[in-house]
């Protein structure tokens, strides 16, 4: 699936995702503890309605990640949110999701942020997959990517959020 460039969010990308930066992010999400490099860091943390922006961050190493939103609606959702070096320390990775793939609150904004790397892929999800169920991808109008956040689209973000997948690139040490 192809998404819009991390570095200018306004083109998209001509050629797929590699499917090394897939693998990290998948294996990152659909299974904590298993991905290459560093040891993974899954938590758990609770997405809170009542209309105040909450933030929840995970480091791993000289990498970071915040999700930040706010919602309305409901009672408070179990989250998860996980980071995975590759393990050549080329590859960041951070995956925020609800593990029952919908989520009944309406998002009235999020934004994910990472430190430390520039993001190469991201995407976000209306449904995360569960069961027989697949990922439903939000509109590419709805968010955007910078070289570091994704982001809402304020005015066209439709409210349902459920997963957020990126991989940023670290720095490289030239010899």
């Amino acid at each position: 699936m192809a998404a819009p460039s991390g570095r200018s969010g306004r083109c998209a990308w001509a050629a797929p995702v590699p499917a090394a930066l897939l693998c990290l992010a998948a294996g990152a999400a659909a299974e904590p503890g298993t991905a290459p490099g560093a040891a993974p860091s899954t938590a758990e943390f609770d997405v809170r309605p009542g209309g105040v922006v909450h933030s929840f961050s995970r480091s791993l190493g000289d990498y970071s990640c915040t999700f930040t939103y706010s919602a309305q609606g409901g009672t408070n959702e179990q989250w998860q949110m996980n980071v995975g070096v590759s393990e050549d320390n080329g590859l960041f990775s951070c995956s925020v999701w609800r593990p029952q793939g919908k989520s009944y609150l309406f998002f009235t904004q999020f934004k994910a942020e990472v430190k430390g790397a520039k993001i190469e892929y991201a995407m976000a999800y209306s449904q995360a997959a569960v069961g027989a169920q697949s990922d439903i991808p939000l509109k590419q109008e709805e968010f955007e990517i910078t070289e570091t956040t994704v982001s809402h689209r304020e005015g066209k973000f439709r409210f349902e959020l459920s997963k957020l997948v990126i991989v940023a690139k670290t720095p490289r040490d030239e010899l």
